[in-house]
Formats: C-alpha cells, structure tokens, sequence
C-alpha cells in the first residue's frame, strides 16, 4: 500500500511541498491529496493589487499552476473548495467539509503538511455583510473586488484601512481605476516595515499621486445604507466611502492546528525544526505563512508572511517528505514593493528591532543618485543602514528611490545574511557603468558613512 501526504492548503508552501515530493517518489510509492478552500492553487496574491489597477491584464497570469496542471502532471489529487476543520492525529486522518456540494470527509495519512498561510486581521466593525467591502488576502478576495468595480457604474470614493505593503498598494491600484482615495493607519506611518523618516519619503510619493493619508487615525465602524457602506466611522468623524478595502494585516492561520495540539511558538506560528518538521508529533510539516521561524540577525522566532519564504519552506518539507534531506535556515526580512514609481526595500532590523533586541548601533542616512549624475534619467536614492556597535557587522537596511534602487537591496541582503561589517562592505567590487550607477554606488556611500559613525563613537 503506498503511503499518503495530506497537504493542508493549495498555495505556495502547500504545492510547493507536494510538487518537491512527487519528484522524488512516484504514485505507487506516495499518494499526495490536497485540500484547498478556494477555487485557485498556487497562485500570487501578491501581484492582486497589479491586476486590480489593469497593469497585469488577466486574472490567470497570477496562477502559475493550475489544479488541472497537478493533476495531470504531477499527479497530485486536488480538492478545490474542501476546508480542513479538524486533524485527528490519533487516528491519523483529517476532516474536511465540502464548501461546494456540502457534506463532510475523512481522510486518512501517513505525512502531512500544514499550509494554512495566513488570515486577515479582522476587528469586530469590520465583521460585515454590506456591499462595498473587501479584504484582499486571498485571489478569491481579489476577484470579488474585481469583479465588483467592473460592475459598479460609479463608484467615486474609496478609503483603504491599513497602510501596510498591501494597503499601499491597493490606494495606488485604486487611484488607477479613477477613484479618490484616503489611506487609514492608526500607527503614525504607513509602511512600519521601515523605519519613520524613510516612511516620511513613501507619504510624500502618496500625497504626489492624490492619495490622502490619515495617519494617528482609529476607525471604529462603518455606516451603511440599503445594505450598502457609506462611510468609514473613526475618532475624527465618518469619511465618506463607495468602497472600503481592509489591509490590516494577518497573524498566522493556526485554528486547526492549536485544536490538533500542534506546538504554537511565540510569535504566533506553528513551530517547526529546520527541516520544516513539526516537534514531537511524527509525520507532520507545515511550511508558510502559518509558521514562525527564526531571524538570523536577532536571534529572536519571528512571523514574517512572505511568499518567497513560504516557496522555501514548502520545498524543504517536500525534499525532506520525498527521502532528501534540506533545511530553512532562517530569514532576514528582505522585501521590495512600489509606490507609485518609487521604489522601497528593506533588510533585517530597523531600529525599533534593533532596540528591543538589546543591540547598541548606529544609524545613518546617505543621499545619492541612482546612476552618474551627469548621466539622462538620474534619480534621488535614500540608503539607510544600521550597524552594530562596536563591531561594526550590518543590521539591517533601507532603501527608497526612484529608479534602480529597490533591487539594490539585495547586495545589501547578501551582506547582511553572511555578516559582513560595514568596513568589509566599503571594498565590494560592485558593477559601474554610468547608465546604472555612480562611480561609487550608493551601496558603498552608505557604508562608507556607518564607518564614519562608527568611528567618531
């Protein structure tokens, strides 16, 4: 009898797990069953924003593989609209209910991946049947957004709550399709994922777009009318609204798994060792955005939801499934996105992190230019560097820029993941050409300025 993978979820770690195990061993030696609730396997959820505001034309272009490719191709068993509600690891079976025909199923295994991924954060007032409304988690969620602004003659104004990476980019998305758009955050910056005056820059490309930003700001409700939102409730009065997007954030999808017993960790996610397995409870992974992991700069389990983790971690389980061996040995927080046409990336600790993780540092800001100044189609780029004192090893980066910069982050990534010191950085034989860069790249200004620092402390 062969034996059997369950995997829990059909995205990135999900499929990612399966497809790595079916590489490895054949149908007669491993059956791989797959449950998804929605109606799409491994898709990008980051590129629904894109596909809102018409830059990326067709919905399908965000599924790189689709549940018929698996099934024929992969040989994979996958369950569209099938929702685990319950994992007996007793008796070694999952339980999950039928979305689209009803009923319920019992499914035994011998492995079995949890890739729950992420659930949005959803306070009490957003808890909501009124049309208008919308979070933007899943591509199901982002095609019921679609769907709903191709269908609405007129819809004028939108408010999006949360000024995180998706928040952001949906303002902007929203902005494209001709709406006016207020942005709510009730920290005192959008983009907490960097630093305050590196945020500042990120408003200020919001603001040139059109897009209000109301910052310090809680919403406590929403009005409707005929079944309909009309305005956003907060501390300051209502804010008129045709359309209301929710991005406030995730925790880790782990319902299922806190029921089961599985070992949650401190930052919320399920706990795995390197290998993507489970402890103490044999035969079981979980990969994504519903586990933590450890960050290599601090020290410290994190929840860092980003889908290149979440590719990563699938693979180890499925390599590690399919008789490999592989381990994740961590993260550091690199991301990218666009705001409008700047472009922001970030790497390891900013100061806050820093902080808290007792480390003492230095932190400083170079100003330079994105290719030889003299050069058509230079632009203003802002590098921001932390480093450790007195050691001198790199904590953590920032980038924002116009042109050529949010890539730029990845040197500094590559830095920061072998512990390099800033004094090493200054001698890195990095490219020059003056369509890409300035003699000295603003990379090695940036590290030439935290030695400085360094040295007058």
């Amino acid at each position: 009898m062969a034996e059997r993978l369950i995997v829990v979820g059909g995205d990135a770690a999900g499929m990612a797990a399966a497809s790595q195990a079916r590489r490895r061993r054949d149908r007669d030696d491993l059956e791989i069953v797959a449950f998804e609730r929605g109606h799409f396997t491994s898709y990008s959820s980051c590129g629904i924003p894109y596909w809102i505001g018409g830059v990326v034309p067709d919905r399908d272009q965000l599924v790189a593989r689709d549940p018929e490719t698996f099934r024929t191709s992969f040989d994979i068993d996958v369950r569209l609209r099938h929702e685990v509600t319950g994992i007996d690891l007793e008796r070694r079976e999952v339980v999950a209910r039928n979305l689209a025909g009803g009923g319920e199923v019992r499914e035994r295994f011998d492995q079995l991946v949890y890739a729950t991924g992420a659930v949005p954060l959803t306070p009490d007032w957003a808890r909501t049947d009124a049309d208008g409304v919308f979070g933007v988690q899943t591509l199901d969620d982002g095609a019921a957004l679609r769907d709903w602004l191709d269908r609405e003659p007129t819809p004028r104004r939108a408010v999006v709550v949360g000024g995180g990476y998706i928040g952001v980019e949906m303002a902007e998305a929203l902005i494209k399709r001709g709406l006016t758009v207020d942005l709510v955050e009730q920290a005192d910056q959008p983009m907490s994922t960097v630093d305050a005056d590196m945020a500042e820059l990120v408003s200020d490309a919001m603001r040139g777009i059109g897009i209000g930003i109301r910052t310090g700001l809680t919403v406590t409700g929403l009005e409707t009318r005929d079944g309909r939102v009309t305005a956003v409730v907060t501390a300051e009065g209502p804010m008129p609204a045709d359309v209301v997007v929710l991005g406030l954030g995730v925790r880790p999808n782990i319902a299922v798994a806190q029921a089961a017993g599985l070992p949650i960790g401190p930052s919320g996610g399920v706990r795995t060792d390197r290998r993507m397995r489970v402890p103490g409870v044999p035969g079981v992974w979980a990969a994504g955005d519903c586990v933590e992991t450890l960050h290599r700069v601090s020290g410290l389990p994190v929840h860092i939801p980003l889908g290149t983790h979440a590719n990563k971690q699938g693979r180890v389980a499925g390599i590690n499934i399919g008789g490999g061996y592989a381990t994740f040995p961590g993260v550091i927080g690199t991301a990218v996105t666009k705001v409008c046409d700047l472009e922001v990336g970030r790497t390891g600790l900013r100061e806050r992190d820093a902080a808290s993780a007792g480390f003492e540092f230095v932190s400083v800001v170079a100003e330079s230019t994105s290719r030889a100044g003299y050069y058509p189609g230079s632009r203003p780029m802002t590098v921001k560097l932390l480093a450790e004192r007195p050691s001198g090893r790199l904590l953590g980066a920032q980038i924002v820029g116009w042109s050529e910069a949010a890539k730029r982050i990845d040197t500094l990534a590559v830095a920061l993941w072998n512990g390099m010191t800033v004094d090493e950085m200054t001698s890195l034989d990095l490219g020059y050409a003056p369509p890409y860069a300035p003699v000295w790249d603003p990379v090695l200004i940036a590290a030439r300025k935290a030695v400085d620092a360094l040295d007058r402390r």
